[in-house]
């Protein structure tokens, strides 16, 4: 009888709970499509864990290329600032922010406007008609007219072929590591010219490693920040902005829909010559004269030796090392993310693996959207910021509620 009974209970189907919307991610981009969309009335699930890459896979110690008032999240009313946020924390306005504070403002944010976030991840997501069907990875199923796809960086990592040869004992991506103390007095090469490159190095030094950095363009120091104290001439011939200072920078962030009308090869091109790898100025006298620098030079050779690695650069110089860490940044290619079902991913129409977007950032298939970095190629630069989260956000909401309706009607 009760074995009877326990296949019964098996075989049952089960329940799928239905919503007007679904977003997959809860990092900064997550929390402010769930904000909005509830703002307007929308049943709205959201599912992931909340700021996990922040949380888990940045580095303690590093610091924020953005001012504070440059990283706040949207929410409908704008209750929910940064600046609220240092009134009611011990924590002080600073420059630049230090990784916890943002961590801390963003929990903060979440628990106050998007309280119920529902960790569990994504399985699959996959098309129904006009309905998508989201099955989580214990089992549940939901439905909706409408998928916000909010995956930021992590399925993004650019790892060259060339270092898929070794193990991960020995070559990691930088967004691996949250902590550097196990590496103290190893010998560590890291691979990229960047702010992440640059400053993993100042850390890794910090953490009693003795760090090669080997970048193919020399470092590019940014000038030290110019947004504080200046005279009102100063700011019309350059006001100040979330990206940087300078008309731009103005121009894509308060004008943030302006980049998409370009034709794709402009946009290539504005984004290859005018937002190339630099490091911020306050990490020089971290890195400089402490950290061995190879600029100019790539890796001609590397090759496995004793649970260590042997590299050869360009110039002919060659070293030892204990471990490789890839500062390589982040491409990317929807094909990468495993929860899009094959069918639906073949609907996806994409160039050079960016999904085309419309001007309300849906894809080619309709009610599914895709956001933050997703989004970079057809918006622009502001959208590889937390900056760009309002705009998205107001941008998206407007599509899903005449979308909503018209499926109502």
């Amino acid at each position: 009888m009760s074995v009877v009974s326990d296949v019964k209970k098996e075989q049952q189907p089960v329940a799928v709970a239905q919503y007007d919307a679904v977003i997959v991610g809860a990092g900064p981009y997550g929390l402010a499509m769930a904000a909005h969309l509830r703002g307007r009335g929308l049943k709205v699930a959201i599912f992931g864990k909340v700021l996990e890459l922040w949380r888990n896979r940045m580095p303690k110690g590093m610091f924020l290329r953005s001012h504070w008032w440059a990283t706040n999240l949207s929410d409908p009313r704008n209750q929910y600032s940064f600046e609220r946020f240092y009134k009611v924390s011990p924590y002080e306005k600073s420059y630049p922010v230090p990784i916890e504070a943002f961590i801390d403002y963003v929990m903060w944010f979440q628990l106050h406007a998007v309280p119920d976030v529902d960790e569990t991840y994504v399985e699959t997501v996959e098309r129904q008609g006009q309905q998508f069907l989201v099955t989580l990875v214990d089992g549940r199923k939901v439905k909706a007219p409408v998928v916000v796809m909010a995956m930021g960086l992590y399925y993004y990592a650019n790892r060259p072929a060339e270092y898929d040869l070794f193990p991960a004992e020995l070559v990691t991506h930088s967004f691996e590591h949250s902590d550097f103390s196990r590496f103290a007095g190893k010998q560590i090469a890291i691979v990229g010219g960047g702010q992440s490159a640059v400053e993993y190095s100042a850390l890794l030094h910090e953490a009693g490693a003795s760090v090669h950095l080997v970048s193919r363009r020399p470092i590019h120091w940014l000038e030290p920040d110019k947004s504080e104290g200046r005279s009102l001439i100063e700011q019309l011939k350059e006001p100040n902005a979330a990206i940087s200072t300078g008309w731009e920078s103005w121009m894509l962030e308060y004008v943030p829909y302006l980049f998409y009308r370009y034709p794709q090869y402009k946009k290539d091109s504005f984004l290859g010559s005018h937002y190339n790898a630099a490091a911020n100025d306050w990490l020089h006298d971290r890195v400089v004269g402490k950290v061995s620098l190879h600029e100019k030079q790539v890796v001609n050779k590397m090759k496995e030796t004793d649970n260590a690695l042997s590299m050869t650069l360009s110039s002919g110089e060659q070293f030892d090392v204990d471990h490789v860490l890839l500062a390589t940044g982040y491409k990317v290619d929807i094909n990468k993310l495993p929860m899009i079902h094959p069918s639906l991913l073949k609907e996806i129409q994409v160039d050079d693996g960016s999904p085309l977007l419309n001007p309300y950032f849906q894809s080619s298939v309709p009610g599914l959207y895709f956001v933050g970095l997703s989004s970079l190629r057809a918006f622009g630069p502001l959208y590889r910021f937390v900056v760009g989260n309002k705009a998205t956000a107001q941008r998206v909401t407007s599509a899903v509620v005449r979308q909503i309706r018209a499926l109502a009607r």
